[in-house]
């Protein structure tokens, strides 16, 4: 790499677009300690808190999607959209990036739109096994597309497909070794099995109203719980933390000890989350949202369900969770197949090859 090298990376609007970006920078940051970076995201979203906590500049653009019903927001979208493509030239003009990278989001969209343009190399990283509109309409002008499924070459260029795998925290990579600490630090029965509930980073309604529903049999299961409501639900369910052998909390920040505490774990089925599964390798039940374009989490899931590798609940399905999770409990060879399964699907050097394809479009 270059002596002076700059680097935008964009991506945001939820934890799975931001956490990837700030792994891709904190890697990159380690090969090439002078390089500076520039982050780009969507004013008002997450990223604008979650990027400078990591160290790192951010500039917000004004954009926001384009919403399933008439409103005021798609009314103005396309002021936004001209706003958003008129502020991201003059911050690529300014800074004059080597490398422009996207993990995704409707700032990453428009920020890779404009460096595309302005003959900048440029790279998406796409963590979903379908991808979402914006990255397939800017497919055909990136230099390169690191993806973490196989078949994304329905949506892609073949040519620009790098199988990489998304980027994953690397104090995971050895949690199994970290079981008695994560139950000295949750101060856990380690005679008792721990189900871990994760609805994402800002939390799942109908997971929540679900394991409330279901918190009495599960605590007469003889199961302890860590319970992630998200920080908008917390309010609600906090109570739940006075019952014997359940803790709960809005946020969980030391994933690590986390799912070394985990025996079994219910969650949503982000990309993010199912390649931090894949290398943690617990027997887990998806619950994906049916609230996002393209049902992309149900088929995030089921490209991990298909190889026998997870269990998976759809949100119409509910009625079905005790039954299920009653076999999960009870059922030690399906425990076991689950988590070897899964853990073969694993791609724990997904952040060094993201890095090294940024490495080969910077030195050209």
């Amino acid at each position: 790499m270059k002596q002076s090298v700059n680097i935008i990376l964009s991506g945001g609007g939820t934890g799975g677009h931001i956490y990837p970006a700030i792994a891709i920078a904190n890697e990159l940051k380690k090969k090439k300690s002078s390089a500076n970076f520039l982050f780009v995201g969507a004013k008002d979203r997450m990223e604008m808190e979650k990027v400078p906590q990591a160290g790192y500049e951010i500039k917000g653009l004004w954009i926001s999607g384009i919403e399933r019903k008439l409103s005021l927001n798609n009314l103005i979208f396309p002021f936004k959209l001209l706003s958003s493509l008129f502020n991201a030239f003059k911050i690529i003009r300014k800074f004059k990036p080597n490398v422009v990278i996207g993990t995704g989001g409707f700032a990453s969209g428009a920020t890779l739109f404009v460096a595309s343009l302005m003959g900048k190399r440029t790279l998406i990283q796409e963590q979903n096994s379908y991808p979402g509109l914006t990255n397939k309409l800017l497919a055909n002008r990136v230099d390169k597309i690191c993806v973490a499924y196989d078949g994304l070459d329905k949506f892609f260029p073949s040519a620009k497909i790098i199988k990489s795998g998304n980027p994953v925290r690397q104090d995971l990579l050895n949690v199994a070794s970290k079981r008695d600490e994560a139950v000295d630090f949750f101060k856990l029965n380690a005679s008792k099995k721990t189900l871990l509930i994760l609805g994402g980073s800002l939390g799942a309604r109908a997971i929540n109203k679900l394991i409330e529903e279901h918190i009495d049999w599960i605590v007469d299961s003889e199961i302890q719980v860590i319970w992630q409501t998200g920080k908008l639900y917390y309010n609600d369910y906090k109570k739940y933390g006075d019952m014997p052998g359940v803790q709960v909390f809005d946020f969980l920040s030391k994933m690590d000890l986390t799912y070394a505490a985990a025996d079994f774990i219910i969650s949503r089925a982000g990309a993010s989350s199912i390649s931090e599964l894949c290398i943690v390798g617990k027997p887990v039940l998806f619950i994906p949202s049916p609230n996002v374009a393209e049902d992309h989490q149900t088929k995030n899931a089921l490209a991990v369900v298909s190889k026998n590798a997870a269990l998976l609940l759809k949100e119409s399905e509910l009625n079905r969770f005790e039954s299920i999770t009653k076999e999960l409990f009870k059922n030690s060879e399906l425990q076991e197949t689950l988590s070897k399964n899964i853990v073969k699907l694993a791609l724990p050097n997904a952040t060094k090859t993201i890095v090294s394809e940024i490495e080969k479009l910077i030195s050209k």
